[in-house]
């Protein structure tokens, strides 16, 4: 069930040309490849490398931990793999949330046997409190208290990803999840 709105669409607006900001002073000097963690991040990915002041290079890694649940399972299995080379590039992972931590680990580690020239990450959102396993985050969108988000790429068992917002969710209700979408898409 959608609780409560957590982030409107503008303040996604606002976080993500701040992210852009801060990325095109990084990107002097880099030969940047962009690589989206699928599925989650495809929203945040597309808007925030169109407001990227220079041309990148992109491409998608697709791993999966969560399944229909709400939390990670720990186990991460690589579902789509990188079609780029990333040897002495300089590789900007772009993450929807940081939570565990669990599964960033796994993707970071096989990007870097590849030997990029850099790695660093891009994360919409992160959520310090749940952290199992430290990350280095390079650029933060926003923190956010432990509560299980959907919305903007962010999802509950393929569902939700579509909403222009995030929400709070919880996965107790009455309904299907189709009526509870439309009860709240444009509140």
């Amino acid at each position: 069930m959608l609780k409560s709105k957590v982030i409107t669409a503008s303040q996604l607006g606002q976080v993500i040309q701040r992210l852009a900001q801060d990325l095109n002073r990084d990107l002097v000097d880099k030969d940047p490849v962009f690589v989206g963690v699928l599925k989650g991040s495809v929203y945040f990915f597309t808007a925030l490398t169109q407001l990227l002041s220079r041309s990148v290079v992109v491409d998608f890694i697709q791993v999966s931990s969560y399944g229909a649940s709400t939390s990670s399972s720990g186990t991460v299995t690589l579902v789509k793999d990188l079609t780029v080379d990333i040897a002495g590039k300089d590789v900007y992972v772009v993450e929807d949330i940081v939570d565990t931590g669990l599964t960033l680990v796994d993707v970071l580690a096989l990007i870097a046997a590849r030997h990029p020239r850099s790695l660093k990450v891009v994360a919409l959102l992160s959520k310090p409190s749940r952290r199992q396993k430290e990350v280095p985050l390079d650029f933060v969108g926003l923190e956010i208290p432990d509560v299980f988000v959907v919305g903007f790429g962010l999802d509950f068992a393929e569902q939700f990803r579509n909403l222009p917002e995030i929400w709070e969710f919880s996965p107790q209700g009455e309904g299907g999840h189709e009526a509870r979408l439309e009860d709240h898409r444009h509140k």
